[in-house]
């Protein structure tokens, strides 16, 4: 990823002795990476960000890894648990990955909020999973798991499944201290009860109001009608996915991908085996990645299109919500007859897709592709063009470039502030980049111009679809690498070893190299990735999956202050978020 600047690591290596970079690491996915000294942290961080030229202003994600049954290490520093910092710069079009190893039981780093806002929710998690201290954090309590909960889920002696734990007694002794948590504290949260001239209202929405999407609580501070701060309460839909991700093959992990933004099917399947056959070496064939690219941006058009409906009905606008869906219908009618699947068809195979497209695909898609551009020409008419549609969302819930990127906003929210980045165009993957497509761009980071950049995306991937139908190369529909498909079976009827091959490839699923990589992919909301580490084995040793709600909501109370609870519903309707997406 790093063709562009080669020399990060010698920028690095002259700025800082061997007694803070301790190690350089070699990865698959060619991502620089770094183990840093504990104690410099901070300084090496605030001078990639803040002072090398075309600095590294983005923190894409922060997460954790438990060293300790690690068996290939590959000459890595002795961990029992490592910290990782993953960065991004723009201007390079390239990204660094940070390592921090904690051992003999010291399991404490400095917070790096001071540096990067947006690290407080990451820095949360790792608590939350690992049990790792962050010193000088604001608030660091637990973030998806209830407050009650014992242990720490991503180590890896936490039990898996239910059926490891003991059976669950309600006892009285629990239930009170449930109930006791139940209370609300507005010290709890660092709120304030009163104003100089005034007393604070505390208003709950949700978690099961209609316009959180879900199951979303928001704990909103207000200074009469004005909104003084919000604080969102998540981990409601949390279930363990990246857990998940360590007990399932790296076959069998594939639909629990889809689970995660749950509207955009395929797209998440991509993402998750972009990094897969990364860490295989598998070259997936042409015929395959068109088809994954077209279906992924059939599924960005049906993820928009629960999008658009919700936020109109979020505004005001009951009837929208039926066309939208009455469309995404139409959609998943094609999705049915290529894939035998609706909302989440599993569809996609490591190296390729499950089988071919079948005969007279291309005859649906295309009828769908000449209908869809009459239909957003009426969407423009009754929903975006609409005065009140218009009053709710034109300067509401405005950001700047600047700060969508020191929060770590990625997709349309982004580019609706003018920020020109898309990983399709920035970093191409499944050979997107032989195909013709614009970006949309905004201009105000307002409400009204992420819904305009996002009704131009559906337009764009109805472009890159029509392509796709055009020239749909011949060939295979999936890779003949031995650890994308079995042997043929026509080999196992003469050959005890390739009968072997076929059973263990066919029951345990393929033993993926070890290594670790990351492919960042431009799902329907934004930045998305798994960053998986192999240990040489049928199934990941660490799954981390990075999703685009979880720092979009964090940087919500940013943005509504000062507005008030209409303009809340206005601004979490524009966010599109899925909270499977932010809570995994």
């Amino acid at each position: 990823m790093d063709q562009k600047n080669p020399n990060i690591i010698s920028e690095l290596k002259s700025r800082f002795d061997e007694k803070v970079i301790l190690y350089y690491q070699q990865t698959i996915d060619s991502t620089p990476t770094l183990w840093l000294d504990r104690n410099n942290l901070i300084e090496v961080l605030k001078y990639l960000k803040y002072e090398i030229t075309n600095p590294y202003t983005l923190l894409y994600d922060l997460t954790a890894i438990d060293e300790r049954v690690r068996r290939k290490r590959n000459g890595q520093p002795e961990s029992d648990f490592t910290v990782v910092y993953y960065l991004t710069s723009f201007e390079r079009n390239s990204d660094l990955r940070l390592k921090v190893a904690l051992k003999n039981g010291i399991l404490s780093l400095p917070s790096i909020t001071s540096v990067w806002e947006s690290a407080n929710w990451y820095e949360r998690e790792v608590f939350d999973m690992f049990g790792i201290d962050f010193s000088g954090h604001p608030r660091l309590t637990r973030i998806l798991m209830p407050k009650t909960w014992k242990g720490y889920p991503l180590r890896k002696e936490h039990p898996a499944r239910a059926t490891e734990l003991e059976p669950f007694v309600l006892t009285d002794a629990i239930r009170d201290e449930e109930e006791a948590n139940l209370k609300f504290s507005p010290q709890e949260y660092g709120l304030a009860t009163e104003s100089d001239d005034s007393d604070f209202m505390f208003l709950n929405i949700g978690p099961q109001h209609p316009g959180t999407h879900g199951l979303l609580r928001l704990i909103v501070q207000l200074h009469g009608e004005d909104i003084v701060n919000v604080i969102p309460d998540i981990g409601f839909h949390h279930r363990g996915a990246e857990k998940m991700g360590e007990r399932q093959s790296w076959h069998t992990y594939i639909p629990y991908t889809d689970r995660i933004d749950y509207l955009s099917g395929v797209m998440n399947n991509h993402a998750y085996l972009l990094s897969v056959e990364k860490l295989a070496g598998i070259e997936v064939p042409d015929r395959a990645s068109m088809i994954r690219i077209m279906m992924s941006e059939l599924f960005r058009i049906a993820s928009h299109l629960v999008w658009l409906g919700t936020f109109a009905q979020d505004m005001g606008q009951l009837s929208p919500v039926f066309y939208t869906f009455n469309d995404r219908e139409r959609i998943f009618d094609i999705v049915s007859s290529i894939t035998g699947g609706r909302m989440h068809p599993s569809w996609f195979r490591i190296g390729g897709v499950a089988h071919d497209l079948p005969d007279g695909w291309d005859k649906p898609m295309q009828t769908f592709v000449n209908y869809l551009p009459k239909r957003l020409k009426e969407f423009d008419n009754i929903i975006i063009k609409n005065r009140i549609f218009k009053a709710r969302t034109i300067g509401i819930g405005v950001y700047t470039a600047k700060e969508a990127v020191d929060w770590g906003i990625t997709g349309s929210g982004l580019r609706a502030t003018g920020f020109n980045w898309d990983y399709r165009k920035k970093r191409p993957y499944s050979g997107i980049d032989k195909l013709e497509f614009d970006i949309p761009l905004g201009k105000n980071g307002d409400c009204y111009d992420r819904a305009l950049v996002r009704m131009e995306e559906m337009r764009q991937s109805l472009r890159i679809i029509q392509q796709c139908i055009d020239n749909m190369p011949s060939g295979h529909f999936k890779s003949d690498h031995p650890l994308a498909i079995p042997p043929r079976k026509a080999k196992t009827m003469t050959d005890i070893e390739t009968l072997i091959n076929h059973f263990v490839g066919v029951s345990w699923g393929p033993v993926i190299p070890a290594g670790e990589a990351m492919v960042p992919y431009e799902g329907a909301k934004g930045g998305n990735g798994y960053y998986l580490i192999s240990d040489g084995s049928t199934s990941s040793y660490r799954s981390r999956i990075r999703t685009p709600s979880f720092p979009h909501m964090q940087m919500l109370p940013l943005i509504a202050k000062g507005y008030t609870i209409p303009d809340l519903l206005a601004i979490l309707g524009a966010m599109d978020f899925v909270l499977a997406d932010l809570d995994r």
